[in-house]
C-alpha cells in the first residue's frame, strides 16, 4: 500500500445493488453564506456522481422548503454540500438530527468545534499536533484596546509573515499573508469584513499540501495528500476556483516518509476532532519534513478544482462509488 494511501481501486466496495439503488438520498447545496456559488457546484457534482452509480439523488437548497420536504418525504440519507456557516456550523446537522434524518459527514457537536478555527487548533495543540502559533481577536476588542498597539504586540509576539483570516469561514475569502507590519491594518479590515473573529497566526513557509480523510467502512483512511501550488502564491478564492490559477499535484511531491508523516497527522486531527465519514486537513510542511495543521474540514469542496475528489482520483478510486458508498452507511445509522 502506497505511504498516505488508505484504499486501492482493487480495495474499493461496491455501493451499487438493490441495497443502495433504492435509496433516496437529497443532497443540500446553496445557502445563504458567501461560498453558495462554490456550495451550488459541488451539490451538482455530488448530485451527478451519485446517479451514475444508480442511486436516486435529488438536490435541494437549504431554505424555508426544506423542513416539510423532510417531512413529507423523508430521504434515507442526505449528503450536505453546504459550504460556510449554513453546512459546517454544525447547526443544520443539529435540526437533521432532530428530524431523525442521517446524513453523511459528522454529528453537530464536531462540526462546531472543527467550524471554528481557534478552538479547532487549541484541541489539536493538546492532542500535541503541531500546529502554527495564533491569537484570536475579535472586532469589538481590536476597537477597544486600540488597533495601532493590539498590532504591534501581535508583530511582536508572533513575529512576520503573518497568515490573517476569519476564525469561522472557508474558500480563502477573507485570508491574506501579511509580510510587513505595514500590511496588517488593512489585512484585518479585509478579514472582518467576512467574520466578527480574525484568526492570526504565524506564517509557515512550505508546501502546501491538503489530505483528505474517508471512512468507507474499515476506519478512517487517508487518500494521497494533494499539493497545492498557486500561480501568485497564496491560494485564497480566485485561486480555488478559477482554471489556470493553481496547479495540483497529486499525490504531492514528498518523499515517503514525509508522506507518512502528512498521512498520519491528518489521521490523528481527524479522530482528535471526533470527525466521522470524510474530512479534508489542509496543511504546511516546512523545510524539515515537519507537517503543521492549518485547519480541517468537515465539508470539503466537490467541484472539479476541489482537494477531496482530486485525492479520490490519484488513489484511483471512482468517485461516485466513494460517495455512494458514504452515502449507505450513514443510511444504515
Amino acid at each position: 500500500m502506497m505511504p498516505g494511501m488508505g484504499v486501492t481501486a482493487a480495495e474499493e466496495p461496491a455501493v451499487s445493488g438493490p441495497e443502495t439503488t433504492d435509496l433516496h438520498v437529497l443532497v443540500l447545496a446553496g445557502g445563504l453564506s458567501y461560498e453558495r456559488d462554490v456550495s451550488l457546484r459541488s451539490g451538482r457534482r455530488v448530485l451527478d456522481a451519485l446517479r451514475a452509480v444508480g442511486m436516486q439523488a435529488e438536490l435541494r437548497d437549504a431554505d424555508v422548503a426544506l423542513l416539510p420536504a423532510l417531512t413529507a418525504d423523508p430521504p434515507d440519507a442526505v449528503v450536505i454540500a453546504l459550504h460556510g456557516a449554513t453546512g459546517e456550523d454544525g447547526s443544520l446537522r443539529g435540526v437533521l438530527d432532530l428530524c431523525g434524518v442521517p446524513y453523511v459527514g459528522c454529528d453537530a457537536r464536531a462540526s462546531r468545534l472543527a467550524w471554528d478555527k481557534p478552538s479547532a487548533k487549541a484541541v489539536l495543540r493538546e492532542a500535541g499536533i503541531a500546529t502554527p502559533d495564533w491569537v484570536a481577536l475579535p472586532h469589538d476588542r481590536f476597537s477597544e484596546l486600540g488597533a495601532v498597539a493590539v498590532l504591534d504586540r501581535i508583530v511582536d509576539r508572533l513575529g512576520l509573515p503573518l497568515m490573517v483570516k476569519p476564525a469561522q469561514g472557508g474558500s480563502g475569502l477573507g485570508a491574506a499573508v501579511v509580510r510587513d507590519a505595514a500590511s496588517l491594518p488593512a489585512a484585518m479590515v479585509g478579514c472582518f469584513a467576512y467574520d466578527s473573529t480574525a484568526l492570526v497566526e504565524r506564517y509557515v513557509p512550505g508546501m502546501d499540501v491538503a489530505v483528505s480523510v474517508v471512512d468507507l467502512g474499515d476506519g478512517p483512511q487517508a487518500l494521497p495528500a494533494v499539493e497545492i501550488v498557486p500561480r501568485n502564491g497564496v491560494y485564497d478564492y480566485a485561486a480555488r476556483y478559477t482554471a489556470g490559477r493553481t496547479t495540483w499535484h497529486t499525490p504531492a511531491r514528498l518523499e515517503p516518509a514525509v508522506a507518512e508523516a502528512v498521512a498520519q497527522v491528518a489521521l490523528a486531527a481527524h479522530a482528535a476532532l471526533g470527525l466521522r465519514d470524510l474530512s479534508r486537513v489542509d496543511l504546511i510542511v516546512d523545510s524539515t519534513g515537519q507537517p503543521h495543521v492549518l485547519e480541517v474540514n468537515v465539508s470539503p469542496g466537490m467541484t472539479e478544482t476541489s482537494l477531496l475528489p482530486l485525492a479520490v482520483q490519484a488513489a484511483g478510486l471512482d468517485f461516485g462509488r466513494v460517495i455512494g458508498n458514504l452515502v449507505a452507511r450513514a443510511a444504515g445509522r
